[in-house]
This record gives C-alpha cells, structure tokens and sequence, in this order.
C-alpha cells in the first residue's frame, strides 16, 4: 500500500502556479487571475495568502533558502570562508534548478523595469545575508553591507552565466562561481583594510564632536543663568567698560 503524498497548502499552491507560469511567458503577461485559475484556486483564495504577484515570488525566495538553510551542515567548518561560501550556493543552484527557465524570465523582466530590480535587489540581498550566516560569515559591521551588495551583484553574474549553462557538471557556471568568489574575497580585504585604517580617525572625530556638544551647553550656563541672568563674570566686565 503506498503512502499518500501530503496535500500541498495553498500558499505552495500559488508559488508552483506562478514559477509554471513565468517559465512559460513573460511576467508582464501574467496576472493574478491567471495564477489563481492555474492554482486551482479563487480570487479570494489568492487575496488571502498574498497581496500580489511580487510577494508570491518573495514566498518563493524564502522557499529556496529555506532548502539550503535546512541543508547546512558543519562539515565544512574547518574550511576557508570561500569554500564554505561555494558550497552553500551551489546548493542554492540546485534548489533553483527546477525552475531554471522561470527564473530566467523573471530576471530579463527586472532587466526591462528599473523599479522591479530595486525591489528584487532587495529581496536578494535578505536572501544572501542568510547565504552568508550559512557558510559562517558575517554581515555585520562596517564591512556588511558592502558584503552583501557586492554578493548580490556577483550573484547576478553568476546566474547570467547559469542560464545558458546546458553542462550537467554545470563547468562554466562553478568557473564563475570560483571567480567571482575570489574577486569578492579580494575586494572585502580591501575594505576591511581601509576600515582598520579610518578606525583611529572615527575615533577621534566622535571624540571632538562629543567635546562640542558637552561644552557647548556647559559654556551658555556659565554665562546666562536663566533665572538670576547674566553671571558675575560677565556683569563685573560689564562694569569695567
């Protein structure tokens, strides 16, 4: 006797309807309406899980971390930062693989809408602050947001690559993961470097600024008590002129 497959939720539902779709015609060419009929589903149904096309594809994004985070192991804790970083995005691949041709229209689509790429920039760059945690590598600091924006623009390059990539061993798309890794590991130390460097600087400017800001106040009351008026320092040299 075979085991039931579990019933999908009509969050999944939606999500499955919509990558079909866009696999299948550009995503300005598709609506809500035509998610929900190819979901199964009403309006309403739709209404009630998501407000709209792009947050159906950000339920998307957080299905495909989800797959590498619950993959995450410490097997390759001993290793360098790149290689932790490499293995966890091509497990990001092969979670995306299903949906190759989907994911290639959506981006020719960000593409052609400037808007539509600020949002998913966005989306990406919540996507990879977890692809770091994963391999161990923080996004905090000075240095995290550089990071991560310069993770997700090399992410780009590496899918540009990655669609047109017919290799099961997918060789082109890990040569570019490979390259640009390292061109980000390079261009990270140059930052950090500079941060080290302008620490003493920081330090010294918010030490002055503090000074200001304490003396100033301090140096009105010496001079204007606002109850008695001008002090005894500034009425004896009243008196002298």
């Amino acid at each position: 006797m075979s085991e039931t497959q579990p019933s999908k939720s009509k969050r999944d539902t939606i999500v499955d309807a919509l990558m079909e779709l866009a696999a299948e015609r550009r995503w300005e060419e598709i609506s809500i309406h035509d998610v929900a009929v190819r979901a199964g589903l009403s309006l309403a149904d739709f209404r009630d899980q998501f407000p709209s096309k792009g947050a159906v594809l950000a339920a998307f994004s957080r299905r495909i971390d989800r797959a590498v985070l619950d993959g995450t192991t410490d097997d390759l804790a001993g290793e360098p930062a790149k290689d932790r970083l490499f293995d966890v995005l091509i497990r990001r691949l092969d979670a995306m693989a299903p949906y190759r041709e989907a994911l290639r229209q959506i981006f020719e689509w960000a593409r052609r809408d400037p808007i539509s790429a600020t949002a998913l920039n966005s989306m990406a760059l919540n996507s990879m602050r977890f692809m770091l945690e994963a391999a161990d590598i923080s996004s905090e600091g000075a240095t995290g947001h550089i990071k991560l924006q310069g993770l997700v623009l090399a992410w780009t390059r590496i899918l540009d690559v990655w669609f047109d990539d017919e290799d099961t061993a997918l060789a082109r798309t890990m040569a570019a993961l490979d390259r640009e890794l390292s061109r980000g590991e390079m261009l990270v130390a140059r930052v950090e470097d500079v941060n080290r460097l302008a620490a003493p600087l920081r330090t010294l400017a918010r030490s002055v600024f503090n000074m200001a800001r304490t003396r100033g106040p301090r140096m009105r009351r010496d001079h204007f008590d606002e109850e008695t008026g001008p002090s005894d320092q500034d009425t004896r040299r009243t008196h002298t002129l």
